[in-house]
């Protein structure tokens, strides 16, 4: 599978809404004509990876004009557009609503004041607490609505996602999109090093059996307060480490993981140098058995000053790749929960013949990532609010209470629990009869 991996593209309005008054348009249009003729030559791209930063101030019409074009760019590229995967960066949070909340504001103290031993009991605390667990998001409201037709919303239960994706021999890569930006934006100010935690909640990375662990996460280790901590754990849990904020473009291969840090689609024209940028990651499975391993090979390319153009990053060898690979972990089968195991669903009254289901999806979050799930989920959001909310109230996917909740975190709840459920079919059959 090859993989696009961008970030920081950093859509402003009001200058992007117009093509004529964006200085970076220009970047994007040599950026995607580079990325064709690499298609040409490598082949179809099979999933693209957004490593935040999509806006510049998280204004709706920033990511309006963004899905535009990263639907222009999933075209040339090949890559179905259920296959793209976000999550936010600090550009992403709408500071300005954190600048006018005093309540959001001690939200976001109360955290990172807590000294680093206890704070991941804190943010616990605070994301479970109904009021204070929606106010630590509001600042993320647009960026929401933008990430949730990928399945990549984030909400007080639920701040990160992971979902699979097959890659060959039956390996699968598990993507996990980390939310580094839960602190970020504080009283409205910018983020420093250091500032922004992560914590163990979101570096747990379940190992399963046959799958690759990739982590996508906006701000890299040394802008975390637990940084430390969270590098062991990633070092020992993933394969795949996708960061991007920093604008370099930075490779690290070792034995058992390989780092990526992406340049900006769209740096400031005042940072220098100014070396806006992309990578293509190949992931090809070989052996079998104990030797069964995943091959990376690393396409980095950078905007060349004189003539403009894109062109590549050569190894010391003047090779255009670099290459490394992966032991696949051999983990052992565990049985998945009896029927019933799922009290998070207990209280739904769904039909006689979806709660007298035999199966039930152990991780149904991690089937969102399937092809034909994705595709529904892309279709789904495209539906009116009237029309989604007609689906799920007529399979009784809410709990009490939960329409109140913000679309994304309502309707992003209805589908886990349909997944769970395994009536996936059933929405789909009734998003069809309403796109006729």
């Amino acid at each position: 599978m090859l993989m696009l991996h961008i970030s920081d593209i950093h859509f402003k309005s009001p200058d992007c809404l117009v093509q004529e008054m964006d200085p970076e348009f220009s970047i994007r249009t040599r950026m995607m004509r580079d990325l064709a003729q690499q298609v040409q030559k490598l082949g179809n791209v099979g999933a693209i990876l957004l490593g935040g930063d999509i806006a510049f101030k998280a204004a709706p019409d920033e990511y309006q004009t963004a899905r535009a074009w990263i639907e222009q760019l999933s075209d040339i590229s090949g890559c179905p557009k259920e296959r793209i995967f976000v999550v936010p960066g600090n550009h992403d949070v709408d500071r300005e609503i954190i600048r006018k909340s005093v309540p959001i504001q001690n939200v976001q103290y109360a955290i990172a004041s807590t000294p680093l031993d206890q704070r991941e009991w804190k943010l616990k605390q605070q994301l479970r607490d109904e009021t204070t667990g929606q106010l630590l998001l509001q600042a993320h409201s647009a960026y929401n609505d933008f990430a949730a037709p990928f399945a990549c919303q984030i909400w007080p239960s639920k701040p990160f996602w992971h979902q699979d994706i097959p890659l060959d021999n039956g390996v699968n890569l598990r993507i996990y999109g980390l939310t580094s930006t839960l602190l970020s934006g504080r009283e409205g100010n910018d983020d420093k090093e250091r500032d922004l935690y992560l914590s163990p909640l979101q570096t747990a990375l379940n190992p399963a059996p046959n799958t690759l662990n990739m982590v996508l996460c906006h701000h890299p280790i040394d802008w975390l307060a637990d940084g430390d901590a969270v590098d062991d754990a990633l070092n020992a849990r993933a394969a795949f480490h996708v960061f991007g904020h920093k604008h370099k473009q930075r490779l690290i291969m070792d034995p058992s993981y390989v780092r990526f840090s992406a340049a900006a689609v769209n740096p400031s024209r005042q940072e220098q140098p100014y070396n806006p940028g992309y990578n293509l990651i190949r992931l090809q499975v070989e052996g079998a058995g104990a030797e069964r391993c995943v091959k990376v090979e690393v396409f980095q390319r950078r905007l060349q000053d004189n003539p403009e153009r894109f062109i590549s990053i050569q190894t010391s060898s003047d090779r255009e790749s670099f290459t490394s690979s992966i032991l696949v972990p051999v983990e052992a089968e565990i049985p998945a929960p009896k029927s019933g195991a799922f009290g998070s669903i207990s209280a739904v009254d769904v039909s006689q013949e979806c709660s007298t289901i035999a199966q039930v999806i152990q991780d149904p979050e991690a089937t969102m990532g399937e092809e034909d799930t994705r595709d529904l989920l892309y279709r789904f959001w495209d539906l009116s609010n009237s029309q989604r909310r007609d689906i799920v109230t007529s399979f009784n996917l809410l709990l009490e209470g939960e329409m109140k909740l913000p679309e994304p975190e309502r309707y992003g709840r209805a589908l886990i629990r349909a997944a769970e459920l395994n009536i996936m079919e059933k929405i789909a059959a009734e998003v069809a009869k309403l796109e006729r």
